[in-house]
């Protein structure tokens, strides 16, 4: 960019550049507050509201996070990494392992709310998938909120046939050892295959709260149908990810 394109861009855009530049080459490590707004009033001579909107735009790419009475810090990125493959192995849920386990490595991911449903009328959609033969069939419900390192990073909502899980551990908070996936292998309906389907999207406002989202970080949305070795669809989990907190990994040969 020449020194002309750089002067008809807006000074926010200049200073966002100028940080941005900063935080790759590290002079700003992960986890070290920013210049604040009024430190960029000063040194760029600049309003108030041209500082805000500097700050915004590392946000919104998500090189920076807001901390409530503190400031603007550069993102600490660990990301969870999501082995899609690996983690669905039986011999990972099959030793009394929750899938969900494959992903955090030593750190403590937790399920702050849970809601379990015996039996709702599975609609359309989900009749469709799980292959049911009305939309008013009953399916078992099971919402969870995903939080690591206290920030919430996955919401997670399975359907299953509740013909499979009435009278089961699988309409319990806890499921037990190995999970849902376990229980089903129990009932002589193990998961021997999955269909994946990921897409991008800006969050809902609900998503936005109950992910605690900075403006702008869209969301991953995985729906993962399991199907037994008769070809059944046993389970449809549908997942909404904090993009800013997942790399997603698929490891396979051709």
């Amino acid at each position: 960019m020449t020194d002309q394109d750089s002067g008809r861009r807006p000074k926010y855009q200049r200073i966002a550049d100028e940080l941005r530049t900063a935080i790759q080459s590290g002079d700003f490590a992960p986890g070290e507050r920013l210049p604040g707004e009024n430190d960029l009033m000063s040194t760029y001579d600049v309003a108030r509201m041209t500082a805000r909107q500097a700050l915004s735009v590392l946000r919104n790419e998500g090189l920076a996070e807001a901390r409530k009475g503190a400031g603007v810090f550069v993102r600490a990125f660990r990301p969870l990494r999501r082995r899609g493959i690996p983690r669905l192995a039986r011999d990972h849920w099959g030793s009394g392992r929750s899938v969900w386990s494959a992903d955090i490595e030593d750190r403590a991911l937790v399920v702050d709310q849970i809601e379990v449903t015996a039996a709702a009328p599975a609609g359309p959609r989900v009749a469709r998938v799980l292959d049911l033969a009305a939309p008013d069939d009953p399916v078992c419900v099971r919402s969870r909120r995903f939080v690591l390192d206290e920030k919430p990073v996955l919401l997670s909502v399975s359907y299953l046939p509740a013909r499979l899980a009435r009278g089961t551990s699988i309409t319990e908070p806890d499921t037990g050892p190995g999970g849902t996936y376990a229980r089903l292998a129990e009932l002589g309906h193990r998961p021997v295959h999955f269909r994946e389907e990921i897409r991008c999207r800006m969050p809902t406002a609900e998503e936005t709260t109950r992910l605690d989202l900075d403006f702008g970080t869209p969301v991953i949305l995985i729906a993962r149908t399991a199907l037994s070795e008769a070809g059944v669809p046993v389970e449809l989990n549908e997942m909404t990810l904090d993009s800013s907190s997942y790399v997603l990994e698929y490891d396979f040969d051709v």
